[in-house]
């Protein structure tokens, strides 16, 4: 056997990790300081997009505009689920992995601190003077005077033979503890209000009304927990909505204030009470919140066939297409038109005005001139029988329209409608009618039963990491050495040295008030 092999063979042998050694090792890492500072960065991170992205549960109208502006960059935003970044799988797999490491960080820390509120403030050492604050002065020491004194400045104090040990700061690591556990509170919020609440969004037209029912929400979350039941029955109608815009200056058309006047039933029995809704004045009925998140013009139409009946008559809600001027898309469907369905394209103008190449564009957001282009208008089946659910922003699926028979498009467009103005289409097909102008809002109904606790654990983080940054843990101790009495002090927080030097001055002047002097 040779010297290597030899060597190979009496080398100790390396144990196996093993599943238990691995199970520790992630255990211990996922529940480090270090990783729950990188899970919460990852949370911030993750927030992020849904500041950036339209958000379905609060601006739908955004999301279906995006689909159709750019359909394949909102396909890729889907797909990474950034339509609905706060209940997305990725966002919840951070979410519950920092709430487990918080746990893991807390359990210890708590064991750690109630240990240390126990503890005595140790014994003085001998040499006062190699410690980073000395001062001395001539006199005896009165241990028991000394003792009263450092009380009265609130230090914590232990004494011995001829010594005087104090210690003060303790709030800090109370303050550490307390933010840790006022961001698992905040955790537990979010995770109640996610499971006992619901949120819903709902378009609604000046003159309509809408009842807290599942039935009456264009797009309904609701919690795990939370069933129909769980609604609160309340019911309002909108009889008024008014936006005022800046009409002069660099900033002209940029909107001022919005405001939605609701006649409120908190009950079904209730009385009516009126309601002045604005962005930040929220409509609150025990517990449930109802915020205005946007608004746009709804055209009043009147479709008549070619039998010279009303096929379709109300309000058509309009999707925005320019926010500045809002220009606005409309659809109207008329499925019971005779003898074929109608269809048109359309777009809104809030103040119309003519352009020097013919055309027409929307000077200024507000309704100063409400005129309608005719972009399209088209007879066939709309596809509406088929059982497949369509948009109201759309009118037909593209395989749909491409069997639909084109009646006014292109270069036979008439010029815009006024209120009250019509046209007629072509071979007898009907006629289309602007009677009016009304304006529609977006609500969002929300019941988040964690949103004040999760005000308290916040504000409860904030005093806690205030307390953290702000608090020193210092000890001071006092000892008599041959007619001199030798003080002593030192802080066991880093980089907190200097700010300590006046209180230290401070406190050796109040342990040598009526004695001689100070050295």
């Amino acid at each position: 056997m040779s010297v290597q092999e030899l060597e190979k063979e009496q080398a100790p042998k390396q144990a196996a990790f093993g599943l238990t050694g691995w199970l520790r090792w992630g255990w211990r890492t996922l529940t480090s300081m270090r990783t729950a500072l990188i899970l919460l960065f990852l949370l911030a991170l993750g927030s992020v997009p849904g500041s950036l992205v339209p958000q379905r549960g609060v601006e739908p109208d955004k999301v279906a505009r995006l689909y159709e502006q750019n359909p394949t960059l909102a396909e890729w935003y889907d797909r990474f689920q950034l339509f609905e970044v706060f209940t997305s799988t990725w966002f919840a797999a951070v979410y519950l992995l920092l709430f487990t490491s918080l746990i893991g960080c807390i359990i210890p820390r708590t064991a750690t601190y109630l240990r240390e509120l126990r503890r005595r403030p140790p014994a003085a050492p001998k040499n006062l003077s190699r410690l980073p604050h000395f001062a001395s002065f001539e006199g005896d020491l009165d241990v028991e005077k000394a003792a009263r004194r450092l009380r009265k400045l609130r230090f914590r104090v232990e004494t011995g033979d001829g010594w005087v040990s104090a210690e003060k700061g303790y709030l800090r690591e109370t303050g550490n503890l307390f933010f840790h556990i006022a961001l698992l509170g905040i955790l537990l919020a979010i995770g109640a209000g996610s499971l006992y609440g619901y949120r819903g969004n709902v378009l609604v037209v000046e003159g309509d009304g809408f009842a807290n029912t599942v039935a009456a929400y264009d797009r309904y979350i609701p919690g795990n927990q939370v069933s129909a039941e769980s609604l609160e029955p309340f019911s309002f109608q909108l009889t008024d909505f008014k936006v005022s815009y800046q009409v002069t200056g660099d900033k002209k058309g940029q909107a001022l204030d919005y405001s939605a006047y609701l006649k409120v039933n908190d009950s079904p029995d209730g009385p009516a009470r009126d309601f002045e809704l604005k962005v930040n004045t929220p409509l609150e009925v025990n517990g449930t919140q109802t915020y205005l998140i946007g608004n746009g013009y709804a055209p009043v139409f009147k479709v008549t066939d070619g039998k010279g009946q009303v096929a379709f008559e109300g309000a058509v809600p309009c999707l925005i297409e320019d926010k500045a001027t809002m220009t606005s898309g409309c659809v109207v469907k008329a499925p019971d038109a005779q003898p074929e369905q109608l269809g048109f394209l359309l777009r809104f103008l809030p103040t119309s005005v003519p352009l020097t190449d013919g055309t027409y564009a929307s000077a200024f957001p507000g309704e100063l001139n409400p005129e309608v282009q005719l972009i399209g208008a088209f007879t066939g089946d709309l596809g509406l029988r088929s059982g497949k659910p369509q948009s109201v922003y759309e009118l037909a699926p593209p395989e749909v329209m491409k069997k639909l028979t084109p009646l006014v498009m292109g270069t036979n467009v008439p010029k815009p409608l006024a209120v009250g103005q019509s046209v007629d289409l072509p071979k007898g097909a009907g006629k289309l009618e602007f009677v009016g102008v009304k304006q529609w809002i977006t609500l969002q109904v929300a019941h988040d039963p964690g949103r004040v606790p999760a005000l308290v654990f916040a504000g409860t983080a904030v005093v806690a990491i205030a307390l953290s940054l702000m608090i020193r843990r210092r000890r001071v101790f006092v000892r008599a050495r041959e007619g001199t009495v030798e003080v002593g002090g030192l802080t066991r927080t880093e980089g907190s040295a200097a700010g300590f030097a006046e209180e230290f001055a401070d406190i050796v002047k109040v342990l040598s008030a009526g004695e001689k002097h100070v050295r």
